[in-house]
């Protein structure tokens, strides 16, 4: 499997995983735990692979598609949040060589998911804002609502205090 297959068939996993059940469909443990242990496996795989991408859209893949995994599944054997943070390291110095694109929102989407940092935010919010809202693709709706979704429901895991 390619460099390019592998970061895809990753995306589209944790992908799934995440919004497994959200078309009203129900959800079994036993799918639920099959599909958790398969986006794990995918997503040590391709953080654990010499390959990280020779150009700067495979290397703005590679850490979309693990930022994804890691967000997905709900196993950590420990090692997690330093993996992420080395992903969001890597990930500095390529959203800065990135052209705006839906890859460069996509993967500002699952930085800012991560820190919460208000300039990455921006970045993304200048992005659409140069899109022609009239001819949008499928894929930059959905990019934009997951982007809207990130900002509008921040520390989705953080205990709310009343």
């Amino acid at each position: 499997m390619s460099l390019s297959e592998e970061t895809l068939a990753l995306q589209r996993a944790a992908h799934d995983l995440m919004y497994l059940g959200m078309d009203g469909s129900p959800v079994y443990s036993d799918d639920l735990s099959r599909r958790n242990g398969e986006v794990y496996r995918l997503t040590t795989a391709l953080y654990h692979s010499v390959a990280k991408g020779s150009t700067v859209e495979e290397q703005a893949n590679v850490c979309l598609a693990l930022l994804m995994g890691y967000n997905a599944s709900f196993i950590d054997h420990g090692e997690k949040q330093e993996h992420i943070q080395e992903i969001l390291n890597r990930c500095w110095d390529i959203l800065e060589a990135l052209p705006a694109s839906l890859l460069k929102l996509r993967l500002l989407t699952a930085c800012y998911g991560e820190v919460y940092d208000e300039p990455l935010a921006d970045v993304a919010r200048a992005i659409i804002a140069s899109w022609d809202a009239a001819s949008l693709t499928t894929e930059q709706r959905e990019a934009i609502d997951e982007f809207q979704n990130v900002v509008d429901n921040p520390y989705p895991w953080e205990e709310m205090k009343e």
